[in-house]
């Protein structure tokens, strides 16, 4: 949909005037690198998804995002992949991370945003793929939020994986510290 012609030019002052008039103000700014991983931490409603891809509009960028594959059965599936979803098997083991680094590996630009949580309930524990995608591509994690409490969103900061999972995880969940998500009680940030 980012580069379906005319689109992007209607949409994306569409999308400033709808951030402005539900109160949301963007901060910080998306990585320069053509090519990184974005993370959006907290993640605990469906509302989630329409401003993130509202704010990437705005800050102009081309998100795809990982999606369950149950989204993309019947007629929603050209809908969600024009939107820039990629069908994700939680059921199965499919090498998702592999396939995800040859994908960064052949491309020049590519952002791909991945919840943590993998799920928009309370997890105490993230999913690691996110991490490892980063890493085996050489890619930075870029930390984006939305914080329903104070209704601003955008980016923290970037983040370049050391190898070492267990801390690198602690050190960016740390920095998530007092971003409320719509529903404050599933979120355990921080």
């Amino acid at each position: 949909m980012y580069n379906t012609p005319l689109f992007p030019t209607i949409i994306k002052p569409l999308c400033k005037i709808i951030l402005k008039i539900r109160g949301w103000e963007l901060q910080g700014h998306p990585p320069l690198a053509p090519k990184y991983v974005l993370i959006a931490v907290p993640h605990t409603s469906n509302w989630d998804f329409p401003l993130s891809l509202a704010m990437a509009f705005v800050y102009g960028f081309d998100m795809h995002w990982m999606g369950k594959d149950s989204l993309f059965k019947g007629w929603r599936g050209p809908i969600m992949r024009w939107m820039g979803g990629i069908p994700i098997v939680r059921s199965s083991s499919n090498n998702v991370v592999g396939q995800t680094i040859e994908a960064f590996n052949a491309s020049e630009r590519l952002v791909i945003a991945v919840p943590p949580e993998g799920t928009r309930s309370r997890v105490d524990k993230w999913k690691t793929g996110f991490y490892y995608i980063a890493l085996g591509a050489k890619v930075p994690i870029a930390l984006a939020f939305l914080d329903y409490e104070r209704k601003t969103g955008g980016f923290l900061s970037s983040f370049e994986p050391t190898g070492d999972v267990d801390n690198d995880i602690a050190r960016i969940r740390t920095c998530y510290s007092g971003i409320a998500g719509k529903h404050s009680r599933q979120c355990n940030v921080g």
